[in-house]
């Protein structure tokens, strides 16, 4: 098996693993792996754009405060402070290295989405954000001869070797190779998991897999119970769920019942630009009250050309569906869209194994608590990138010798044995572990996933089985640690606890092979 030898390992190409791997590469040799293409991954497909204060009329601690209230109690203030701090400083470096955000006049256009109370979201190339930014460090990441990148590269198993991370061994999908990345840190930044669900916005590659890579390994993972449901996803019968910008509702887009009237003016003061688990959840209840699969997003009543200037690729999108956004009542309903939770580390990304770091959507910073507010993810992954990069970049190099491990093969006869088990347990996950909860569901779930799990050729080295396993896996966490849940907080709504419980203040932290643990925020 071929051994590669590098500082740091970068698993992930998002925006995260792009901003730790350029900030690495200043110290060190990086490999930076990915098991798709360079540019596939959720940053990619962000539209809503990057929360900043930046404004003269704005401050961190206005941002901070914004975060905190979606965040319904769960958020680590240490954590918040970070971002909104050095997130500021992190978006002014980017126009510094020449980062083109959208202007008019001369000046930045800073729009307004859920739960901010001051338009701070920047955006590029209007509704494309999540591509320009990445796109954008992509080419940084190139420049960098440090740095060499490795495509349709699979990571399948984190190698540590008492309670140290020294590598990764890695499937190659072109040659079919095995390879071993040695390296005494790894930075996981693997993105989410939302494609677990049925109906996602989410890329194909979202499945968490970096998750369940650090949860076999040893690491801890925590607050899995938190899924957020973008509450404005287009819905149509047999096709993937569209989303559709949170900043189209931050330009004053209504949502409407089937009677036609607007909903949420009557639930929460903000309306439409409520915190996103509370709109979502609000229009579940409608769509169960209209016995209807869906309610509708109107913005008939706003400037045309305005909203076709800003929103050009959502305009094309629905157009090649048979929608004018401009004109047309546009079908919507909730779609999985965030992991919340993901591995716990601290304010460096480190976790509990020596090396191993993680950041953007797989880790769990303590910055989400229990409900995202939108726009700050494309931020946490520059901040908690830049510092995971360079916490990673100061790790010594160690003298143990990685031993080769056993081989992954990559049958095609495999395929549709993972994609079976893939379908059965999305459509399990939406049908009983979606928006709204009860232990009754929760249960049979979790029964089925031991099923399915228990069926599963452990002993069986290849990459299908492998991912078959990791999906179960990962979905076990999240069923549990939602039955453990006894309250509806954030992005986790129980119908028999629908109140906030004071006493569960806590993080529902897994480790495998160690009793769940309940650890209270930090003072």
């Amino acid at each position: 098996m071929q051994k590669k030898s590098f500082d740091i390992i970068v698993v992930g190409s998002g925006l995260a693993g792009l901003t730790a791997a350029y900030h690495a590469s200043k110290k060190g040799s990086v490999a930076l792996i990915t098991k798709s293409q360079l540019d596939t991954s959720n940053s990619y497909y962000a539209q809503g754009g990057i929360a900043g204060a930046i404004s003269d009329d704005d401050s961190p601690e206005l941002h901070a405060h914004d975060t905190l209230v979606a965040g319904r109690g769960l958020c680590e203030k240490d954590a918040v402070n970070i971002l909104v701090h050095e997130g500021k400083d992190r978006i002014l470096e980017m126009i510094d290295m020449g980062m083109q955000f959208d202007k008019k006049d001369g000046q930045l256009v800073l729009g307004l989405e859920g739960g901010h109370c001051k338009r701070r979201i920047l955006h590029a190339g209007g509704d494309a954000t999540g591509k320009e930014l990445t796109c954008f460090m992509l080419e940084k990441v190139i420049e960098q001869r440090a740095i060499q990148t490795f495509e349709y590269t699979a990571v399948t198993e984190l190698i540590v070797v008492n309670g140290t991370c020294l590598g990764v061994q890695a499937l190659d999908f072109v040659s079919g190779q095995n390879l071993i990345f040695e390296a005494p840190a790894c930075i996981l930044a693997t993105g989410g998991l939302s494609r677990i669900f049925s109906r996602t916005t989410n890329p194909h590659t979202a499945t968490g897999d970096g998750i369940s890579l650090a949860y076999d390994a040893g690491a801890m993972v925590e607050d899995m119970e938190f899924i957020q449901f973008h509450p404005s996803a287009l819905c149509i019968k047999d096709q993937d769920a569209f989303l559709i910008s949170e900043a189209v509702r931050g330009e004053g887009a209504w949502l409407i019942n089937s009677k036609g009237e607007r909903f949420m003016k009557d639930i929460h003061p903000l309306a439409e630009l409520a915190p996103r688990d509370v709109v979502a959840f609000s229009i579940y209840q409608q769509m169960k009250k209209d016995n209807s699969p869906n309610v509708f997003l109107s913005l008939k009543h706003l400037n045309p050309e305005k909203i076709k200037n800003r929103f050009s690729n959502i305009y094309a999108k629905l157009e090649s569906f048979g929608y004018d956004l401009t004109k047309d009542l546009l079908p919507i309903a909730p779609a999985a869209h965030y992991m919340v939770g993901g591995v716990k580390t601290g304010l460096h990304g480190e976790t509990n194994i020596k090396g191993l770091f993680a950041c953007g959507e797989v880790a769990s910073t303590g910055v989400m608590g229990a409900n995202r507010l939108a726009s700050n993810s494309l931020l946490e992954c520059l901040v908690f990138g830049k510092r995971a990069g360079e916490m990673a970049a100061l790790i010594s190099k160690s003298n143990t010798v990685v031993s080769e491990p056993e081989s992954f093969t990559n049958q095609v006869e495999f395929e549709s044995y993972y994609l079976d088990i893939k379908n059965e347990v999305a459509d399990l996950m939406s049908g009983s572990v979606g928006i709204v909860r009860n232990a009754e569901n929760l249960e049979k779930a979790l029964d089925r996933l031991h099923e399915i799990k228990n069926k599963i050729g452990f002993n069986q080295r290849d990459y299908n089985v492998l991912k078959a396993r990791q999906i179960v896996e990962i979905c076990e966490l999240i069923t549990r640690s939602a039955l453990l849940r006894k309250e509806s907080r954030g992005g986790h709504i129980r119908e028999e606890f629908k109140k906030e419980d004071p006493d569960l203040r806590v993080h529902i932290v897994f480790q495998k092979g160690k009793n769940t643990a309940y650890i209270p925020l930090k003072k």
